[in-house]
């Protein structure tokens, strides 16, 4: 009896460890900007690199097009997307956290300042990302403006490793729990936590690295994540307080036009700008590559590769956003931007330069660009990269 007593009483403490770490977690936001939970770190000899997923045909055509951003894939990769939602996760851009792992593998990447002139990146992983399982890192925590334009992609899988929650406009947070994420799309470390999300010290090797530069997960294990919740093609939807499989969200993406066939090859062989003066290390400069019809990207006169693969991250399609930014707004540097309206937009493809608008009518609108002639602007097929800075910046090319 004595025995019995002792697993109930046991089985309560554990109950009770686990409820006091949650509602903690979600009570106090102040403990998701940081971790220190030990079971979370990658041990040295542990597989991080890219694993095969499926096999692919070589023969087999590529005649499926991506939705984000119009690439060409083949059926098998689309049978295995049309299960999922893209990812849209937060990756860090400091450089003691560089090269970034999985940057290569992405479909579309957003680029703002998270706070005091370090930029980050909103990278979503879809298409590209179902051959293989990628590793992405380091993983970090959640602004609001990346929330706004995450939401015109109609409930993109949401991860990050905590985020702004200082009261008022920039409380991510705060804001994505308004929004009724935690019930459709929301994957949060600190919910989810270890094995999905490991804090790999070793990830750039013999460097030393800080424990914010460490967060590490995979495609596939954030997909089983929302597997396991219910979160498959079909956003889910709240209704009388219950949770309902709505439509497919690509029945509900208001997507960008895409080519039929390449335009012809422009002169423009270097695009650069600054976030803020001074920041060098977050300088941004593009290198047309002819041969790839691609522009390398570079911070600076630093080559951006990807750690899984050591390749070149290069993009099909480069967008300079320009809006109002405002701040530090606060104690935390926190920093807003105009995400809804208009405004002018620079895209840069093939060698040429397309002086656009942009266009996002409301935060779940998706980001639209135009002509001067108010015509939708065809993308390239690939990679697009979309940064947003201050409209008093310039663009050099």
């Amino acid at each position: 009896m004595k025995k019995k007593h002792l697993i109930i009483a046991l089985v309560l403490y554990l109950l009770s460890a686990v409820g006091s770490y949650s509602v903690m977690t979600y009570a106090n936001p102040a403990t998701t900007n940081q971790s220190t939970d030990e079971e979370t770190t990658l041990d040295d000899d542990e597989e991080t690199k890219l694993g095969s997923l499926l096999e692919i045909d070589s023969s087999a055509p590529k005649d499926q097009i991506c939705p984000l951003n119009g690439a060409y894939y083949t059926l098998t990769e689309k049978d295995a997307w049309e299960n999922r939602r893209p990812l849209f996760v937060m990756i860090e851009n400091t450089p003691d956290a560089r090269p970034q792992s999985g940057l290569s593998k992405a479909d579309v990447v957003f680029e703002l300042i998270a706070e005091g002139g370090v930029t980050r990146f909103g990278a979503m992983f879809y298409c590209a990302a179902q051959a293989q399982d990628v590793t992405i890192a380091p993983i970090r925590s959640a602004r609001t403006y990346f929330v706004d334009y995450a939401s015109g992609f109609y409930r993109p899988l949401y991860v990050h490793v905590g985020g702004a929650n200082v009261p008022g406009p920039t409380n991510a947070l705060g804001q994505i729990s308004d929004y009724g994420w935690g019930l459709e799309n929301d994957i949060n470390q600190f919910s989810v936590g270890y094995p999905t999300f490991v804090r790999n010290y070793s990830r750039l090797g013999d460097k030393k690295l800080a424990t914010e530069h460490t967060m590490e997960s995979s495609s596939e294990k954030l997909w089983a994540v929302a597997e396991k919740r219910g979160w498959g093609n079909k956003a889910p939807e709240i209704t009388n307080d219950k949770i309902v499989a709505g439509e497919k969200w690509t029945e509900l993406y208001d997507g960008w036009m895409f080519e039929d066939e390449a335009s012809d090859i422009g002169d423009v062989k270097t695009v650069s700008y600054d976030f803020w003066s001074g920041y060098s290390d977050y300088s941004v400069k593009w290198i047309y590559d002819s041969e790839l019809d691609k522009f390398q990207r570079f911070h600076g006169e630093e080559e951006l590769l990807d750690l899984n693969n050591d390749e070149r991250v290069a993009a099909t399609n480069v967008v300079v956003i320009k809006t109002t930014e405002k701040g530090p707004i606060n104690e935390k540097k926190h920093m807003l931007y105009g995400t809804t309206g208009t405004g002018d937009a620079l895209i840069f493809k093939h060698g040429d330069v397309i002086e656009a608008n942009w266009s996002k009518k409301t935060r779940r609108s998706q980001l639209q660009f135009t002509d001067n002639r108010g015509e939708p602007v065809e993308m390239a097929r690939g990679l697009t990269w979309i940064s947003v800075i201050d409209i008093s910046n310039k663009v050099e090319y």
